[in-house]
């Protein structure tokens, strides 16, 4: 049975959302409640931070590719915590198991193309190119102790790992292309009105590589999350956006609703 909306010869609407920590009750709440009908021919877009837990990913990952057309995920640094493995995982020993339990729920983390749109993720990791870490984050940071990579690896090294997995993507005939990740870009896409106490997590936000990968693409749009700071903002010529649902406690930087970030008429 066509839905509604295609039978009015609506075009496809692309959400976005980010960091729905469905670790937490309500947020698992509103994932489930999402109507089964209203968004049978759109996409989502997820740029990262479903749970570290994988019964939970799962889970969420099921309730929304049977709600959207298509899900297009980057995964989020929560979702490489071995906290509840076994001794001896490591966090691209989860990546690569996390990538077929993707797969498996009818999920992407592969480009999309769906006539003259692209969506291509971009995969990556915090480098200190936005600022070294100081002795606070190091001690306080959950991540430094939550991931684990092989011996020997920096931080550098672990972004230099997932940038490598971005292969070479075709845009030819890709009239609109959105570029998607989970974490920053360029640390300017952090807003004024941050108090200088929270620029210490600043070497953890994100990195330049992710930058110089979508600039080389020439997106219209960029989706990304982590921050837990909604915006959308144009820079250069490239709109960035964060829609960030975040902990229940996030009520006034985040947003616990789905963003339609375009439109596009499909043949």
């Amino acid at each position: 049975m066509k839905s509604a909306r295609k039978l009015h010869n609506q075009p496809m609407r692309i959400f976005a959302i980010s960091d729905l920590h469905v670790d937490y009750e309500p947020n698992r709440e509103w994932v489930q409640q999402l109507s089964r009908a209203d968004y049978v021919d759109d996409m989502l877009i997820l740029a990262g931070d479903i749970s570290h837990k994988q019964p939970l990913l799962e889970e969420c990952l099921l309730a929304l590719t049977s709600r959207f057309a298509q899900v297009l995920f980057v995964p989020g640094n929560h979702d490489l915590w071995v906290l509840d493995e076994p001794p001896g995982t490591d966090s691209i020993t989860k990546f690569n198991r996390l990538a077929k339990t993707v797969s498996d729920c009818g999920a992407f983390m592969e480009p999309i193309r769906r006539g003259e749109l692209l969506v291509v993720p971009l995969l990556g990791w915090y480098d200190y190119s936005f600022g070294m870490p100081g002795k606070e984050l190091n001690s306080g940071w959950t991540d430094f102790r939550a991931c684990r990579w092989p011996a020997g690896f920096t931080m550098d090294d672990v972004a230099a790992y997932f940038d490598r997995l971005n292969a070479p993507v075709s845009t030819e005939g890709a009239s609109k292309l959105i570029t998607v990740s989970h974490f920053l870009p360029r640390i300017d896409l952090i807003p004024s009105y941050v108090h200088e106490r929270f620029r210490v997590l600043d070497p953890v936000l994100g990195s330049t590589r992710i930058e110089e990968r979508l600039r080389r693409l020439k997106p219209s749009i960029h989706v990304y999350g982590h921050s837990h700071i909604n915006r959308s903002v144009w820079i250069d010529g490239i709109r960035y956006v964060n829609n960030a649902f975040g902990n229940p406690r996030e009520s006034r930087i985040t947003s616990k609703q789905l963003l339609c970030i375009e439109e596009i008429e499909l043949p």
